[in-house]
């Protein structure tokens, strides 16, 4: 008979609110009785922090929001006004616009640990597609705040990408006007934007967050194996090879938490702009129809894609291509026919594969960042070569008969650490 260690029902307050309010079950079924595998590492911590930024960039937003006006003429003094004339403002400030950066390079992090153990494969579709849906939702989030603060790259980067939607056959000019609620990025776009930055788009991404968080707690974490610890189970039910998610991750968590935000401060108090990548020159002028900045690039997270879309001499083709370059993350479950899930356990051509993918992503964001002639267009066509390949040629170097795989163990390896 399986061991029970239920709790007698609670007394006083916390048990008048758990018959109203299940909190006790709500922690147990998803923190104490929660079983994550043991052998989790460095890769895991992302996942938390990525939740730990989301919270912080919703709560400085909240504040930008009682001091900053959209319009035309309002939002850039707004912004220095914000800088300048409110109590610590400054620092709401530069938490908001280095916790963007700080989100997307926790995100690639995470979403690379998942292109290393395989954590797309089955079962685990679904919370992939939720995982690739929460970027999409952060891609347009910080593209719209990008946009607010109304600077001279703003204005111009916003004419770039704004415009590309015009390439799309038969509906691309007028969904351009519809986007920008005029004739050109004027006074209506502001509004609309900062509708959607503020409203709109956080309310579909906490629903994201939510779901996937839900299909997590359904299927249960990969681990660097990539073996199902539900498969073998003890006699009081659990997995094996797991441990309760609280204490021993949440303090794990905390931990490097605790790491992000000391490195995160640093670059806030002493680096808040990162030599132009997190905030460029020309957008600490006000937008200026009349003067075009002598380089016009995305923020740095957008810059891969952007490389891409340079890469092609036709622009329509460009911007289906840095379309599909999106798109190609959604259907990596349905790519990868290797039988095992961790790159610990596959063969040669497909550590290598992962190595070009990662090499060319980093590449095309430098690309990205630099004029578009001569060299850096040659470069930016054989990076998005190796890009393309990783998704589209993974149905075959994948395969078990073309890269021999290794024999996955029965119990999850644990490295202490």
């Amino acid at each position: 008979m399986a061991a029970t260690n239920d709790a007698p029902p609670r007394k006083g307050f916390m048990g008048w609110l758990n018959k109203r309010l299940p909190v006790d079950d709500f922690v147990k079924s998803q923190a104490t009785g929660y079983y994550a595998p043991k052998n989790f590492n460095f890769w895991y911590f992302f996942g938390f922090i990525a939740v730990v930024v989301l919270g912080m960039q919703l709560l400085t937003g909240i504040f930008l929001t009682m001091f900053y006006k959209p319009g035309e003429l309002t939002s850039f003094d707004s912004v220095e006004y914000i800088m300048r004339e409110v109590d610590h403002g400054w620092l709401i400030r530069y938490l908001h616009s280095t916790g963007a950066s700080a989100f997307f390079i926790v995100i690639y992090l995470h979403m690379f640990r998942a292109l290393l153990y395989g954590s797309y494969k089955a079962p685990r579709e679904l919370l992939w597609i939720f995982g690739m849906l929460v970027y999409l939702a952060l891609m347009a989030e910080a593209f719209m705040g990008y946009v607010l603060p109304w600077g001279n790259m703003s204005f111009w980067g916003a004419q770039v990408i704004v415009n590309l939607f015009g390439t799309i056959p038969a509906i691309g000019p007028p969904l351009v006007e519809w986007i920008r609620g005029d004739y050109g990025i004027a006074d209506a776009t502001l509004n609309r934007f900062f509708a959607l930055h503020v409203v709109a788009i956080p309310l579909g991404l906490l629903l994201l967050v939510l779901l996937h968080l839900v299909a997590l707690r359904t299927t249960g974490s990969n681990n660097p194996d990539g073996i199902e610890i539900k498969k073998n189970l003890g006699r009081d039910g659990h997995p094996i090879d797991g441990i309760p998610f609280h204490p021993y991750y949440t303090v794990k968590d905390t931990v490097g938490a605790g790491v992000f935000f000391i490195l995160f401060s640093i670059i806030v108090f002493f680096l808040p702009t990162f030599g132009g990548l997190f905030l460029e020159g020309p957008n600490f002028e006000p937008a200026n129809p009349m003067s075009t900045p002598e380089h016009i690039a995305p923020v740095w997270y957008f810059t891969p894609f952007y490389a891409i879309l340079r890469a092609v001499p036709d622009q329509r083709m460009g911007a289906l291509l840095m379309g599909i370059a999106v798109a190609s993350f959604l259907f990596l479950p349905w790519l990868d026919r290797s039988p095992v899930k961790s790159m610990r356990y596959r063969g040669p051509i497909s550590k290598v594969m992962l190595a070009v993918f990662v090499i060319s992503f980093i590449a095309l964001g430098y690309l990205g960042l630099q004029p578009a002639e001569g060299l850096y267009v040659m470069l930016a066509r054989i990076f998005t070569v190796g890009y393309f390949a990783y998704f589209w040629l993974m149905p075959i170097y994948s395969r078990a008969s073309f890269d021999a795989v290794k024999q996955v163990p029965e119990r999850v390896v644990f490295h202490a650490h």
